[in-house]
């Protein structure tokens, strides 16, 4: 009686690690794309935020607020933002007053470059908004 074996070849095998190699050649980079672009539209809706609270603070107190004093009021970043950026208000008071809000990037960042908003609504660089 002849008994049949069953299995796989070296060859198939070696074929279905190569289709899985190519997969995840292309599959990750496009990935790696996708969760900068998310982490840099978080810091977006983060710098939009923090624009609102500083036309708030000059409507009550008639001048622009440092970062000292908005993380003094409260208000803090998530964890996932500041691991990837490093966030500044720079205030102006000669003058008329400004504030600039700069997200420095850090970490896995990097490569997607700083981001910021002044008090005219100048968002840089005009490519990245």
């Amino acid at each position: 009686m002849k008994t049949v074996e069953r299995g796989f070849t070296l060859i198939e095998l070696m074929i279905t690690v190569a289709v899985i190699g190519v997969l995840a050649a292309v599959a990750y980079p496009a990935y790696t794309d996708q969760v900068r672009k998310a982490s840099r539209r978080a810091a977006q809706a983060q710098m939009m935020e923090l624009a609102n609270r500083e036309q708030q603070f000059m409507l009550a107190q008639r001048s622009f607020a440092a970062y000292s004093t908005i993380a003094a009021a409260g208000y803090s970043f998530p964890s996932d933002l500041t691991a990837n950026y490093t966030p500044t208000i720079a205030v102006s008071t000669g003058g008329f007053p400004a504030y600039t809000i700069t997200f420095t990037a850090k970490g896995r960042q990097l490569t997607d470059g700083d981001l910021t908003l002044n008090s005219e609504g100048v968002k840089a660089p005009a490519g990245k908004w």
